[in-house]
């Protein structure tokens, strides 16, 4: 439950702080005194967005602090799934800057807006006066025959069992999609995966058939320029190794004079060693160089494959060529696996789908099961709040497709009078009828949820008199099993209150702030008297308000 609230910086509020009751909790005040602003503040700490614009004091950062009693451990795995201390009496803590930067807190710990608006869920229940716009909701109508019919862990199961089929149908859709493309393309690739692989390339082929066709294309020259060169160097006595031969016996025969004649003949010696080793290698080139027309048919037809190759994908050499039929035979694998994907998930998708099926069909169970005790309930309640002869109707629609609750659609039908033909909420029901029917489904989901604060804010709307005293005595009732806070106008819902809070307008240097108090017995007679009578009540109305406050008149 809300055991205290802290507001400072917040719209009119400066700084404030409110104790509530573990009971029913009343608020009021006049009309624009700010009592919606207290709401408007507790919804920032339930994950609600900020404007700057609502700040008292445009200098300064506004906090808005929450301090709760989490009664036994239901909320403790949330706790531990996002790493946050688990304290019995936790605080929720929100901080927003006047450049509009929000911070979130958790016992202190930093945690997101989205995380905080999950755990606020689980902690408090707003309903305000226009929230009976929820009873057109399909939706809403679906979750109050939900709420009774006790199945939240089958539901979660099925919803999250639903959130993985329509995962495995969106991929099958985008599995089956591809396939269809790559399919089409399939025995184009497959011929062309074919075409490279029976080309057998290899890496270097191109380069070295490019060189030996230049070479069988001018062997006659090429054979002419080596054996001209091998005579001249060994072929006559006047070639180059001959007239060397000569020079180093020449050498050889002053070598006894001097050492540098000695060593120029070892230089020249070596040097006829190199080049006899030229000589005979040309000889070996010119012997090897062979015009051969056969071969050079055989290379043209090659390299004018390559070319071909080369063309058609739009490549230069033969590494690319090599890449291509590598990622065309990749396409051909993911093709094969693809369809094997497609098959294991079909299969899993049909049986999660019967499973779906199976949980739907205990869902609709268990819903037809708690419609007649939740319309029973929903008639009980009515009555106490001053409408005996009101019934609700709710029908049931088993539909053929699944979707994220079941099978089921719910629609909530009203009848105010006997004999009346129950029809549609929103057709026929007034804003005060709107509002009990409400607080009748509210009053029944409290006994069935863990939820443990549930704020009305206005609920009274459209309900005076009579009506007044018995809605008030529905609203008592609800602290049985929850903390209840309720913003009202009316002195018979404001007498059946534990606590008592009053929210009053004052004025400080020019300035309007919105303050709060507890009121104690005196001042809580003397304000509901004002709600009965207006200002400066009377001695009857004083009178009235502790008879409602059930004080003993002095």
């Amino acid at each position: 439950m809300l055991q205290k609230l802290s507001i400072r910086n917040y719209a009119l509020i400066d700084n404030v702080e409110i104790e509530f009751d573990k009971g029913l909790n009343i608020i009021t005040g006049e009309t624009g005194a700010g009592k919606s602003i207290m709401l408007g503040a507790l919804s920032l700490i339930l994950g609600q967005r900020a404007e700057t614009k609502y700040f008292f004091n445009q200098e300064k950062k506004c906090i808005i602090e929450g301090v709760f009693k989490l009664k036994g451990n239901h909320l403790k795995p949330l706790f531990e799934e996002n790493d946050l201390d688990f304290y019995s009496e936790s605080t929720l803590r929100r901080e927003i800057s006047i450049d509009g930067k929000s911070r979130a807190f958790v016992n202190d710990t930093p945690v997101t807006l989205s995380l905080m608006k999950q755990l606020g869920e689980k902690l408090i229940d707003i309903h305000s006066q226009h929230a009976t716009l929820e009873l057109n909701d399909p939706a809403f109508q679906l979750a109050i025959v939900d709420g009774l019919a006790n199945h939240d862990g089958l539901l979660e199961d099925y919803r999250n069992d639903y959130k993985q089929y329509k995962k495995n149908q969106q991929k099958l859709q985008e599995l089956q999609l591809k396939a269809t493309e790559a399919k089409n393309k399939q025995d184009y690739e497959q011929f062309l995966f074919n075409e490279l692989e029976a080309a057998d390339l290899k890496p270097e082929e191109q380069e070295n058939l490019e060189n030996e066709l230049k070479t069988l294309n001018n062997a006659e020259s090429i054979k002419r320029s080596l054996l001209n060169a091998y005579h001249l160097l060994s072929g006559e006595q006047t070639a180059a190794v001959s007239i060397l031969k000569e020079a180093s016996i020449q050498l050889q025969s002053i070598e006894q004079f001097k050492e540098t004649y000695s060593e120029l003949n070892e230089r020249l010696k070596s040097t006829l060693i190199e080049l006899k080793d030229i000589s005979n290698e040309l000889s070996a080139l010119e012997e090897n160089v062979i015009f051969n027309p056969s071969r050079i048919e055989e290379i043209n037809q090659r390299l004018d494959l390559i070319y071909t190759l080369e063309q058609k994908h739009r490549v230069n050499t033969i590494s690319l060529l090599l890449a291509i039929k590598d990622q065309l035979s990749e396409n051909l694998i993911l093709l094969i696996s693809g369809e094997e994907e497609i098959e294991r998930l079909t299969r899993e998708t049909m049986r999660l789908k019967e499973v779906l099926e199976s949980k739907a069909l205990v869902l609709s169970s268990n819903r037809s099961k708690s419609i007649k005790a939740t319309e029973n309930q929903v008639d009980q309640i009515l009555e106490q709040a001053g409408m005996p002869n009101a019934k609700i109707k709710i029908n049931q629609l088993v539909l053929t497709d699944l979707n994220k609750d079941g099978k089921d659609s719910i629609s909530l039908l009203f009848s105010a009078n006997s004999g009346q033909d129950p029809a549609p909420v929103a057709k026929i029901a007034s804003g005060g009828e709107l509002s009990r029917i409400m607080l009748a489904i509210k009053s029944i989901l409290a006994k069935h949820s863990d939820l443990p604060t549930l704020i009305f804010d206005e609920i009274d709307t459209g309900i005076s008199g009579e009506t007044a005293l018995r809605v008030g005595q529905v609203i008592g009732a609800l602290e049985q099993n929850m903390q209840v806070v309720c913003i009202t106008h009316l002195p018979q819902i404001a007498a059946r209150g534990n606590a008592h809070f009053f929210v009053y307008k004052q004025e400080q240097e020019n300035k309007t702030s919105t303050g709060i108090k507890r009121l104690d017995k005196k001042d809580r007679i003397f304000a509901i008297a004002e709600m009965l009578s207006g200002k400066d009540p009377g001695k009857s109305a004083l009178d009235n308000a502790k008879e409602l406050l059930d004080y003993k008149i002095s």
